[in-house]
């Protein structure tokens, strides 16, 4: 059984910084992709940043340049670093993990709030 642990959200002041980490347990059938997404208050879930199995990160346009995903050598744990968060990076943030079937594995969410 797959199981992902967020950890690292918290409450931070506007233009502070947070880590967020994912650890996964149990086996994935080809890591195709390992990534967050966030889903504030009243909004859809998004897309925050994800890192494929060669390495290549992507990131939605709204956190570009401030945020950074990465993971251990391992593949075991992915992380986000986000930089200058703003008021509206508040939401909860969801880690996830796809594998080769294009099955998606999902963490329980860590809250993020970014204060004035």
């Amino acid at each position: 059984q797959v199981q992902l642990v967020e950890s690292g959200g918290g409450l931070v002041q506007a233009g502070g910084s947070l880590r967020l980490s994912c650890t996964t347990s149990g086996s994935i059938t080809g890591l195709r992709a390992m990534g967050w997404h966030r889903q504030a208050p009243g909004k859809q879930r998004e897309v925050v940043a994800f890192i494929t199995s060669g390495s290549t990160a992507n990131y939605a346009d709204s956190v570009k340049a401030r945020f950074t995903i990465s993971r251990d050598p391992a593949k075991t744990t992915v992380y986000l670093q986000m930089n200058t968060l703003k008021l509206e990076d508040t939401a909860v943030y969801y880690c996830y993990v796809l594998d080769a079937l294009g099955r998606a594995y999902w963490g329980q969410g860590t809250q993020v709030t970014v204060s004035s």
